[in-house]
């Protein structure tokens, strides 16, 4: 082997050692990213569903003044139909 190819193998060598700890290092910070990516979905889910549990009172308060309120609308309707048909009464 001549001198040159000598030096462009340990080059080639050391180019690959090179390359060998920087994908080395992409790998990891790929995992890494994975794992961040996980945990941040888990935390947004975990409080979706904390902030449900603790809204969820207030919620069902909410449906109950509703519900109140469709069946009060619900008698005004029945009281005007009541005094409508009391009108044709009359007459």
């Amino acid at each position: 082997m001549t001198p040159e190819e000598k030096a462009l193998i340990v080059k080639t060598a050391e180019l690959v050692k090179e390359n060998n700890i920087i994908l080395r290092k992409m790998r990891r910070a790929s995992r890494i990213g994975t794992v961040l990516h996980i945990f941040y979905w888990l935390i947004v889910i975990g409080l979706s569903f904390g902030a449900y549990y603790f809204i969820e009172p207030y919620i069902g308060q909410l449906q109950g003044i509703y519900q109140k309120i469709q069946g009060d609308v619900d008698n005004v309707r029945g009281a005007a139909d009541t005094i409508g048909d009391f009108g044709k009464l009359l007459q």
